[in-house]
């Protein structure tokens, strides 16, 4: 007697449905879900081992039109390769020794600023009492002050954490410049291997493919390494106009949170802040910083990220959000970096295979455009309202 698990196979086999499409529809969002929950669990279990492979895949694209550029014109691949990864560590290791210097200096004046901060609570007591009569609670003084001094220590604890190199850390540094190497060198043979795992009628899909991923990955990387620097200049620049203390510090830290979308400008922003109000004889700074905030975002979302990184990366802004929630989860600081520009080479890898245009479309901009906030839209408003208007008298 036929087997009739035999007879639906084959069938599916004779009609080209997947054989996965044979299981009833629990049991595939059981696989899904396992899935997940595996994939999860070997980027939490080997996350140090695995975000500077990501990390170095990024900085691989960035340093890639350099490697190229330099082979157009003669040099041998691994004299082209050797030369770029040396530019990347000069410029880095230029950078590493001036911020080191100055946040030295920092980090020694962090009991001068606590001091101040404690004062400024005093400060601030008196002023209550002399304009509403009424002094601060003195539970509520004593928790305020204690929070301002676990701050302090709190950051100052950081600071000496990040500059304090342990093992694994400079291994993880000195590793990091090998891989960017060997990712350049044998980049060709990566591309190869791909190619022989896919079958021979898709091979130019799969070409089209790794074209746009590193297309995307080294528009996305060389665009944003621009912004940031940038954004470094003009931010150390609005910090020493206004009178911010260690200016060039919070410029720095400023421009380079950056690099994370939404997120990144308010953390960079917040420690001047915050600092400033602390630490300052007035709030007037405090309030200047918070102005010049709204002045940087605007100039860096509708003037610099548009022109110098374009559209290398049409995802929804909610993805963004929720990918960088969950990176962070995952990976920490690392993951709220790497995530943007990998959902960005997920979704052009996706829009080769008709079977994900669904997630291409959930994860893209698409559909929601007129409702953008784009100079377009803000000039058919107000010729909208004009009509309007018109149209009543």
């Amino acid at each position: 007697m036929t087997n009739p698990g035999n007879i639906d196979q084959n069938l599916h086999k004779k009609k080209g449905i997947p054989l996965f499409t044979r299981f009833p529809s629990a049991q595939r969002f059981s696989f899904f879900l396992l899935a997940i929950i595996l994939t999860l669990f070997v980027l939490i279990e080997a996350k140090l081992f695995l975000y500077p492979l990501a990390i170095a895949v990024l900085f691989t694209y960035l340093l890639y039109p350099i490697s190229k550029f330099l082979e157009k014109h003669g040099f041998p691949r691994l004299l082209a390769v050797f030369i770029s990864v040396v530019i990347f560590l000069v410029i880095v290791g230029i950078a590493i020794i001036l911020i080191y210097k100055r946040v030295i200096g920092f980090i020694g004046d962090f009991p001068g600023f606590r001091d101040k901060a404690l004062n400024n609570i005093d400060i601030l007591d008196n002023q209550l009492s002399l304009l509403f009569g009424n002094n601060i609670d003195v539970n509520i003084k004593a928790f305020l002050k204690q929070r301002v001094s676990g701050l302090f220590d709190a950051s100052n604890d950081f600071m000496n954490r990040a500059f304090t190199a342990t093992t694994g850390t400079i291994f993880r540094l000195a590793i990091l410049p090998v891989f960017i190497f060997m990712f350049l060198y044998y980049r060709t043979k990566f591309a190869y291997f791909i190619l022989k795992l896919v079958p021979d009628e898709k091979q130019n899909i799969a070409i089209n493919a790794l074209r746009g991923v590193s297309k995307v990955a080294s528009r996305y990387m060389g665009g944003m390494s621009t912004v940031v620097i940038i954004l470094c200049i003009v931010n150390s620049s609005a910090f020493m106009m206004i009178g911010v203390k260690y200016a060039i510090i919070f410029g720095l830290i400023a421009g380079l949170w950056s690099f994370i979308p939404y997120f990144g400008t308010i953390i960079g922003y917040l420690f001047p802040f915050i600092f400033s109000l602390l630490t300052s004889d007035t709030p007037q700074i405090a309030l200047k910083i918070l102005i010049t905030y709204f002045i940087v975002h605007l100039i860096e979302n509708y003037i610099l990220t548009p022109n110098i990184v374009g559209n290398a990366v049409k995802i929804n802004a909610l993805v963004i959000i929720l990918g960088m929630i969950a990176a962070g989860m995952v990976w920490g600081f690392p993951g709220m970096f790497v995530v943007v520009p990998f959902l960005a080479m997920i979704k052009v890898i996706s829009e080769r295979v008709p079977s994900l245009h669904a997630y291409v479309y959930l994860l893209g901009t698409t559909g929601v455009r007129r409702h953008a906030l784009t100079g377009e839209n803000i000039r058919s408003f107000i010729q909208r309202m004009k009509s309007r208007k018109s149209q009543k008298q």
